[in-house]
């Protein structure tokens, strides 16, 4: 039997500590921090992950956060049915998984992960990892992210909830658009959806505003959840099947 390839010294041991509010059954969901200061030249074929050649090119950060996240990926599917597979780019930029698999991989400053399941329970799995922005970035950004009934609920809410709220929009819509892409093959935006309801426990509420196929249609609403660690917030939309 082969040895599990190394661990690169840029990444930290792989984290199995579910970090949302609700652990969905039958899903693997791994993470990992990562220093781009501590990747090496060999680290890809140390890992055994093939690095596309947009990711050779790139500057040691955009190398390292890929590299965590493939690793994270990999070790989920070879937990969930003993395959390491590590998902290469397709033409949509998105990751390629085995048929029958579906999953999300992110990554933010020093954070990867990854999360996998079969098909046979879950339709879409969306997740993203965003740096909590500060009150004056969100203000600038809110009017690019928001919808018009979502900048109204943002200037009744509280004031010091208004960063945590623009990045929990983000958020949420980058979820969105991972866990439904795969399913409608179409392309949306940020104006697209909309979050109608958030709480402090970590649920979100969210809204499809335009026709993405004939079942996910203007109007159909999914759940979706968030946690926040360490000044970085992570959400997920999940769709069962």
């Amino acid at each position: 039997m082969n040895p599990d390839p190394a661990l690169p010294a840029c990444c930290t041991p792989l984290d199995a500590h579910w970090p949302l509010p609700i652990a969905l059954p039958d899903t693997v969901l791994l993470s990992t921090h990562f220093d781009s200061s501590q990747l090496s030249s060999d680290d890809f074929r140390r890992s055994a992950i093939e690095p596309p050649s947009s990711i050779q090119r790139s500057v040691a950060k955009r190398q390292a956060e890929f590299l965590a996240g493939r690793i994270c990926a990999r070790a989920a599917l070879q937990q969930l049915e003993g395959v390491g597979f590590s998902p290469a780019i397709g033409e949509d930029r998105a990751p390629v998984w085995p048929g029958h698999i579906i999953g999300s991989i992110t990554h933010s400053t020093g954070r990867a992960a990854a999360i996998v399941a079969k098909k046979t329970h879950w339709r879409g799995l969306g997740m993203d990892l965003e740096n909590l922005l500060n009150p004056e970035r969100a203000e600038r950004l809110a009017g690019e992210i928001l919808t018009g009934p979502e900048l109204r609920r943002m200037a009744a809410g509280r004031r010091d909830q208004l960063a945590m709220l623009v990045t929990l929009t983000f958020s949420v819509k980058e979820s969105l658009f991972k866990a439904l892409y795969p399913i409608v093959q179409q392309r949306f935006y940020f104006e697209h959806a909309e979050v109608l309801e958030w709480s402090e426990a970590g649920d979100v509420r969210i809204r499809l505003l335009t026709d993405l196929s004939s079942e996910w249609r203007n109007g159909v609403e999914l759940d979706a959840q968030f946690g926040i660690m360490d000044g970085q917030l992570l959400s997920l939309v999940s769709i069962k099947a």
